[in-house]
């Protein structure tokens, strides 16, 4: 699926030490003529961290693209009537954020932001990074990759030897992912290794 021309939402919440590996990919979809439009989760403005202070990663996505990113649900409601997005991406998608979108609950700009995409039988496609994905999240995995237009970015475990429950999205094939599910496709395979303990 050729991406110039595309409008794509991406949407990062709370995973802050994933964000590094985010970035680089914002850029390969502005390299590839894609319109990004970020959306923010409040944790990402409102908190500070050992990878940044807050707002900082914003900040720099808004000058990245050249948009002032959506922080509210009153600004991401309009994306559902004015069909604005062709896709959403959400990277770093969170546990907290697969739990509250697995069970509709819209409380935030980025759930609005998927509510929306979804309302317009357009793809959503989730980056997760998960310290529970093998634990109580687990179900909701499984109920959002059975969901109608919701697709993974391939995924596995990132520590199984100290974080037995951890899953995290290789966010490298985010644009590939988000090429698959224009088409109405998930890129396969979606369980991958991303990690092989020392022998």
């Amino acid at each position: 699926m050729e991406l110039r021309g595309k409008t794509i939402g991406f949407a990062i919440t709370g995973s802050h030490c994933t964000y590094e590996e985010v970035f680089p990919e914002i850029e390969r979809f502005i390299n590839a003529g894609v319109s990004v439009v970020p959306i923010f989760s409040q944790t990402v403005i409102n908190t500070g961290t050992r990878f940044g202070e807050a707002g900082v990663w914003a900040k720099r996505i808004e000058e990245l693209t050249g948009e002032t990113g959506i922080s509210t649900i009153p600004q991401a409601e309009p994306l559902g009537p004015s069909k604005r997005l062709d896709a959403l991406v959400i990277a770093p998608c969170t546990g907290s954020t697969l739990s509250r979108f697995a069970n509709a609950q819209t409380d935030s700009a980025v759930l609005m932001a998927a509510k929306s995409t979804l309302r317009n039988d357009r793809p959503v496609v989730l980056a997760i990074s998960t310290n529970d994905g093998l634990g109580l999240n687990a179900l909701n995995i499984a109920r959002l990759m059975t969901t109608k237009n919701i697709f993974f970015v391939p995924y596995g475990q990132d520590d199984p030897v100290r974080k037995i429950n951890s899953l995290v999205a290789q966010m490298n094939l985010l644009q590939e992912t988000v090429e698959a599910a224009l088409e109405k496709k998930q890129l396969q395979p979606v369980l991958i290794e991303r990690f092989r303990a020392p022998r």
